[in-house]
Formats: structure tokens, C-alpha cells, sequence
């Protein structure tokens, strides 16, 4: 009798050998592929074209071969893509909101059935994307499309939207833009990375099949980043936005510095997130899902493992375990070996202790899954983690100390947290500063919740309702100012000439004109420098008016550490009781109107009767942010899948405003209700222009019940407080009205950490934006939504 040769299924488990490969499992994929004789052009206007020069770089797959090449595009292609790209913004936008909802709902069926060549051609790409996330991405985004003109009332689309990426971002993280700015009536350019740049390629040939007319979704293709700052650069581009390694990011910042194009910037590679694992966890689970999180063959961010005290030796015991059988990792080149081989010494010098799944080849591009037990939360390993199958260990004793653990990065992407307590883990949740946090479980996403980068990672919103409008402007405003080129001009200098002479306070009190004292930590003082700046009366001539502080960098710094104190106890507070302060507020500026009134008509030499229309509506403007306290709030959201989730908007922090030199009062009170509405403390730099309003708002702040350093005025040269307030690492945000030097001051500068700008260039006396006198609901839920950042919190079910 012949002996079988089929095996137990208890011998294929103890073996774990791999079943046969499909021979013909990227048939459709390589025949797509072929069709185009592997090499795939630029996607201009609804087809496929030719590069200007025939430049190309091939796509080499993990072991080495090519899987096709694609076109590096030249001036002359960026051109024609920006003019195709115009023309097919107005056709696209053009459409009703049904019709461009049937078009991406279109998507969804051409999807299915095509999803298993793209899904294929991810593979031989390494830029994987399940085919399911795509269809649920349209069908959300095609149903905002329905209802953009009926939820989304009073915004209009920006133009032509450029979407660029690194070469490692993820193709999932690049279509949550794309779909977005498309669903709101965009035109769309995509940079895509080079691994990512054949299925976006295929997409764009798919959409435009279905239906989306030619120059509403443009593809151009190229080696490196460059290519992206080329098209930002381009004149017919109205908004950018970024997401990549950070790196890529700041050179795109930096690059379009001065252009006139805003630029948002979404880090979502590269990121450390914290992994923090309870006493009160189901352990088997927590170290299961921390082994496919840290140790997956591709992964965008780096993970910080956080274990309690208590149950520190059990989590290593089964990690232990886990990694028993593990082969090593594949790194992706020799100099990366190097580089993981240098962290793993290092943490060692410093007491480190290794749990490894294997012994260590002596050579070659690979490495053990490694876990690095207790290192310290200040080891190169944690703070600059580098490619390759590394997992940190650090402990905590109490909550504390784990969120402070948790904050301790300088990103702020995301955090998974393992404990059976809800309330455990919602104030956990509650207290890090991050934008994604999964309770008991990792990496989920869904379109249906807003996404903020904290930190450095980020400074727009993706997701949700929220995320929408980043990709609208309110119709009421004035158009974009026009593209313009950068002014020549040295940073390092920028703000260290000082056009207003410099007059001691002190020199001959009694003939000097009145003279004013700035308001920092709640009380008004003069400028650390001890010196005043002459105003001048309207016109500038006929003596001088006042003499006002000409505060510095020490201010600054002054108003940052007492607003650090006292902004996280405001952002706590109920949004209610926020509301009762502002609304004192705006009856202490009653009580102040006719002095106000007297201090706008000196300054700015408006008539008694326009003085007082203007401190009315100042009034009527703290009354409307005090409404909105409570009024918009996130909340939880359906979720396809089983389980809760909620989007929470949080305060930014510290914030820095420049304020404009037109309504000197009414633009202070609407944007100073707009910060500390949602939680935020703020240093205010009057105009330098007319500063006497706001200084004379000082004695309303000083009878308010606001926290002493809450609100900090300080007044100067704006060039010289704009630099203190861009070189401060605490602000996270800075809104500026002022000069185009100013603009582009910022836009190079505040890029470590990065910062959130609203900028607006001031022209001829009125800022370029809007009249202040008459803003529709759209600019003040605008300011209000650029005041806060988004979190969503995951807890799944069973």
C-alpha cells in the first residue's frame, strides 16, 4: 500500500510553510501594464501624453526589478497641466451638485470592477491599498458631493487644487485629499510619489471614464520632490496641499514662501506614536496587536511601546513568546543595517536591554524584530527612531506619568491605548496630544471622522465634515489675492530695523503726551526694554498723541509663559462658563464705549458718530462669539463597522495674533473672541499704526473675570514682534494681517515645529480680505474652525 504523502493539518501548522504561489496572480495588473509597454506617461486633460523632454525613472520593485517607468515632467508639462487644469475647474464646477454626486457614485461601480487590477498593481507598486477603503472613501465623499450646497451654504470652491506627496506616503493618505477637494467642486493636481504614481494613474484613467470632465483630475509624474514645488510655484495653482515625511514638507513651505498660495502641511509619515498598555489590558491582545503594529513589513509611523510597572515582566514574557519564531527583517539597503546597528549600540551604552526574535546575521541588509527594554524617553532611539525592526520599551507608574510619556514627542499623529476601563481610558484619550486615538485596538480609519495633526504633524484637517473645508472659502469674501513672486529679502534680518524712533519713557515726564502701558499676565506694565514709540495723529502730522510700549522679544517671551500657564485651566472649562466670560466681556466694553469711542476718533480720525457705530458692533461681535461656545461641538459619529467613535475639537494652545490697521477695535474683538472662545490663550499685537483702541481695551480686560495672562497685548515694531512670536517654540499658531515681507517671513520660518498660519496682506489701509464691519456667518465659522484642532477617538466592540 502506497504511503500518503498529504500532510496532518497539525504537520502544516508545526511546519508554517508557505502554500504555492498563483502564477497568474497580477495577470491583470501586468496587462495593463503591457498595453502601455510599461511605460506610463503624464495624465493631462483626460489622457495619457508624452513628457516635453521623454525624461523618465524606472520602478524597481523589492528585488530589484522594474516593474514599468513613468514620465518626469518638465515646465512645459506643468503649463499645460495648470491650463487643463483651469479649464476643467470651471466645467466641473459648473455641474450641479447631483451631477457631480453621480459621477463619484459612478466611481464606486467602476471600482468594483476594476478593483482587483489597481488592487494588483499596489502590490507590484508596494503601495497597498485595500480596494474596500477606496469604495468606502467615494461613497462618503460622493454623498457630501449631494450636499454641498444644501449643509455647506454660503462657501464656494478655491480653484485648482494641487495635491502633492513624498515618495513614501501612502496611496490611502493621498486619495483622502483627492476625493475631498474633488466632492466640493475642485480641480485637482496630483504629485504623487514614485511607488504611488501607477495606480494613481490607473485612478485617474478610471475616474475619467466614468464620467469626471477632462482637467478636473490631472496627474503629472516626476523623480523627487522638486517637481511638486514646480507646480505649487505655478501661477494658476490656488491652494496646496502636502502630506509625506515632514522633511519634503518644510522644503515645500520653504520653496513657495511669498507666493500668495497657502500651503497645508499633513506629516503623516515618519511620526512616533505612543503604544501604551495598562495594568487593567487584556495582555494576549495588546502584545498581539503591538507585534503587527511595530513589526509589519511596511509601516508609515514609528511606535513608542508604554507598558505600566505593575505588568512590565508579563507584556516582556509574551513578547518573548510572539517573537520566538520571527526571521529576520528585510532591510532596504546596506546603509540602513548601519544605521540600526548604531541605535541598537547606543541604546545598550545607555542600559538598554534586547529581546530578539533571532540571532543576529553578521551581515547583510537584514536585522532581528528587536525590542529595546528600558531605554528613556530622552534616547536618540525614541526621539529619532530609524528604518527597521525596532521597538522601544519604556515604563510608567501612574496616568500621569503615561500621557506625559505619551506627549513626550514632538509629533502628535496618533496613540493607541490597551485598558478595560472606559474611564481610564477616555481620560487618557482626553489628555493626549494627538489627533487619532484607538482604544483597544490601532491603525483604524474611516472617512466619517476629523483628523488634525497635533504637533508637528500637521496643520490641516482630513475627515469628516470638518475636513471639507479646507478645500471651500467663504463666498462672501473678497477673492484670493492674486499670485505674486517672492520679494528678495534676507530672513535673518527681517525685523531688526525699527522705522518708529525709540524714546526713553522716562525723558521729560511732564511735557510728554500720555503715555499707554501694554497688558501682560493680567496686568499693564511697561515694555521690558523700558522704552515708548511716539504715535503719531492721523496723517501724520500736527505733534504726536500718546507714547506707547515698544515691547520686544523678552515681552513676548513674558506672555508666552504666563499664557502657558493659565490655557490649559480655560480650555477645561465648560464652554458655558467660557460664554458667561465673554459676555462680561462685551458689558464691560459697554461700560467703556464713550472713552473707547473718544480713542478711535483721535487715532483714526473717523467722525464721533462712526466711532461709536464701530465699539456697537464690537459690542454685538463678543456677544456672537460668546453664543458660539456652545453651540458647535463635535460629538459621536455612525460607524460602518461595529463599535463608538467620537470627533472632539480641541484648542490650539498659545497663539499669536498681528492684528490689522483697519477697524482697529471691531478686527481686535472679533478675533480675540474667536481664539478665546475655543479654548485658546493669546498674545495680541496691536496695530502699529493706531494702537490706542486696543490699548485703551486694556482697562475692559483689566475689570474682566478672564485668567490673568489669558490675553496679552503687547505693543512695538510689527516686524521685530512678528519675529519673537515665529521663533517661539510654544506658539502654535500665528494669524497675521500685515506686509507681503511679513507673509513670506512666516511661511519660510514656521516650519520647525510647524505653526498654523492665517496670513492676509494688508493693502492700502484695508486688509485684502474682507470688511470687517459686515462678516457673514461663513468668515466667523471660518475663524472659528481655524481657532481649533480635531480628535477622534476609536472604541470598538466586540
Amino acid at each position: 500500500m502506497a504511503v500518503s504523502s498529504t500532510k496532518t493539518v497539525y504537520e502544516i501548522f508545526q511546519s508554517m510553510e508557505y502554500g504555492p504561489a498563483a502564477t497568474s496572480s497580477t495577470a491583470t495588473a501586468q496587462a495593463w501594464l503591457e498595453h502601455r509597454s510599461r511605460s506610463l506617461g503624464l495624465f493631462i486633460d483626460g489622457k495619457f501624453v508624452c513628457s516635453a523632454d521623454g525624461r523618465s525613472c524606472s520602478l524597481a520593485d523589492s528585488k530589484g526589478s522594474i516593474v514599468c517607468s513613468t514620465a518626469c515632467a518638465e515646465e512645459a508639462d506643468i503649463s499645460q497641466c495648470a491650463s487643463s487644469a483651469v479649464n476643467g475647474f470651471k466645467s466641473w464646477s459648473s455641474l450641479s451638485c447631483n451631477q457631480r454626486a453621480k459621477v463619484l457614485l459612478r466611481l464606486v461601480s467602476v471600482l468594483g470592477q476594476h478593483g482587483q487590477c489597481l488592487s494588483e498593481l499596489c502590490e507590484l507598486c508596494e503601495a497597498s491599498c485595500a480596494t474596500a477603503a477606496l469604495v468606502r472613501l467615494l461613497q462618503f465623499y460622493s454623498s457630501w458631493a449631494q450636499l454641498r450646497d444644501t449643509l455647506l451654504t454660503d462657501w464656494t470652491p478655491l480653484g485648482v487644487v494641487a495635491v502633492v506627496t513624498s515618495k513614501d506616503c501612502p496611496l490611502y493618505s493621498l486619495l483622502l485629499k483627492v476625493l475631498p477637494a474633488l466632492a466640493m467642486g475642485n480641480s485637482v493636481v496630483v504629485v504623487p510619489g514614485q511607488s504611488t504614481a501607477p495606480p494613481v494613474l490607473l485612478l485617474a484613467q478610471l475616474f475619467t471614464g466614468a464620467g469626471l470632465p477632462a482637467g478636473a483630475l490631472n496627474v503629472l509624474t516626476g523623480s523627487d520632490i522638486t517637481l511638486g514645488v514646480k507646480v505649487a510655484q505655478n501661477h494658476g495653482i490656488s491652494y496646496v496641499n502636502y502630506c509625506g515625511n515632514k522633511e519634503d514638507g518644510v522644503m515645500l513651505c520653504k520653496a513657495t514662501a511669498g507666493m500668495g498660495v497657502p500651503v497645508a502641511v499633513s506629516p503623516c509619515v515618519g511620526s512616533t506614536c505612543p503604544f501604551i498598555i495598562f495594568e487593567s489590558a487584556d495582555i494576549n491582545s495588546a502584545v498581539d496587536e503591538v507585534m503587527e503594529a511595530a513589526f509589519r513589513k511596511k509601516k508609515e509611523v514609528f511606535w513608542v511601546l508604554c507598558v505600566q510597572e505593575s505588568v512590565v515582566d508579563s507584556v516582556v514574557a509574551h513578547l518573548r513568546l510572539r517573537m520566538a519564531k520571527m526571521k529576520c527583517v528585510t532591510l532596504p539597503s546596506e546603509a540602513d543595517r548601519e544605521r540600526v546597528d548604531a541605535a541598537v549600540q547606543e541604546a545598550q551604552q545607555l542600559g538598554a536591554t534586547l529581546v530578539q526574535s533571532c540571532a543576529d546575521p553578521t551581515s547583510g541588509a537584514q536585522y532581528p524584530s528587536t525590542v529595546l527594554c528600558g531605554v528613556a524617553p530622552s534616547s536618540p532611539c525614541v526621539l529619532n527612531p530609524c528604518p527597521g525592526p525596532l521597538l522601544p520599551l519604556m515604563t510608567f507608574r501612574s496616568n500621569t506619568e503615561a500621557v506625559t510619556l505619551g506627549n513626550h514627542s514632538p509629533h502628535g499623529q496618533a496613540a493607541s491605548i490597551w485598558t478595560e476601563d472606559l474611564t481610564l481610558a477616555l481620560e487618557t484619550a482626553q489628555r493626549l496630544s494627538v489627533g487619532s486615538v484607538w482604544v483597544n485596538s490601532h491603525s483604524i480609519c474611516d472617512p466619517c471622522l476629523p483628523v488634525s495633526g497635533h504637533k508637528d504633524s500637521g496643520t490641516c484637517t482630513d475627515g469628516g465634515q470638518e475636513g471639507l473645508y479646507q478645500f471651500l472659502r467663504p463666498s462672501s469674501s473678497s477673492p484670493p489675492l492674486p499670485r505674486s513672486s517672492p520679494v528678495s529679502m534676507d530672513y535673518t534680518q527681517f525685523g531688526t530695523e525699527t522705522s518708529p524712533p525709540i524714546i526713553p519713557a522716562e525723558s521729560d515726564p511732564a511735557r510728554a503726551p500720555q503715555s499707554h502701558l501694554q497688558f501682560v499676565a493680567g496686568k499693564a506694565c511697561k515694555s521690558v526694554s523700558g522704552c515708548s514709540v511716539a504715535v503719531q495723529p492721523p496723517g501724520g502730522s500736527g505733534g504726536l498723541l500718546a507714547y506707547c510700549p515698544d515691547g520686544g522679544r523678552k515681552d513676548v517671551r513674558n506672555a508666552v509663559e504666563a499664557a502657558v500657564k493659565v490655557q490649559p485651566g480655560w480650555m477645561k472649562k465648560s464652554p458655558s462658563a467660557r460664554a458667561q466670560s465673554l459676555y462680561s466681556l462685551a458689558k464691560g466694553l459697554e461700560a467703556k464705549r464713550r472713552d473707547i469711542a473718544a480713542a478711535i476718533n483721535t487715532q483714526t480720525g473717523l467722525s464721533v458718530d462712526e466711532a461709536e457705530k464701530e465699539v456697537e458692533l464690537s459690542i454685538t461681535r463678543l456677544s456672537v462669539w460668546a453664543a458660539y461656545c456652545d453651540k458647535v461641538q463635535g460629538g459621536a459619529l455612525p460607524m460602518p463597522n461595529s463599535g463608538s467613535a467620537l470627533s472632539i475639537p480641541e484648542a490650539l494652545g498659545v497663539m499669536g495674533v498681528v492684528l490689522p490697521d483697519y477697524n482697529p477695535l471691531l478686527s481686535m474683538v472679533t478675533v480675540l473672541g474667536a481664539t478665546i472662545a475655543t479654548g485658546n490663550a493669546v498674545i495680541m499685537v496691536p496695530s502699529q499704526k493706531y494702537p490706542l483702541p486696543v490699548l485703551a481695551f486694556i482697562k475692559v480686560l483689566q475689570s474682566s473675570d478672564l485668567p490673568a495672562g489669558l490675553v496679552n497685548v503687547i505693543t512695538g515694531s510689527r516686524d521685530q514682534l512678528t519675529v519673537a512670536l515665529a521663533n517661539h517654540s510654544v506658539i502654535k499658531a500665528i494669524w497675521y494681517w500685515g506686509s507681503a515681507e511679513g507673509c513670506q517671513y512666516l511661511q519660510y520660518t514656521c516650519t520647525s515645529p510647524l505653526k498654523t498660519l492665517r496670513l492676509c496682506e494688508d493693502q492700502e489701509g484695508k486688509d485684502g480680505e474682507l470688511d470687517w464691519t459686515r462678516c457673514r456667518p461663513s468668515f466667523l465659522e471660518e475663524m472659528w474652525r481655524s481657532a481649533v484642532q480635531w480628535k477622534s477617538v476609536w472604541i470598538p466592540t466586540a
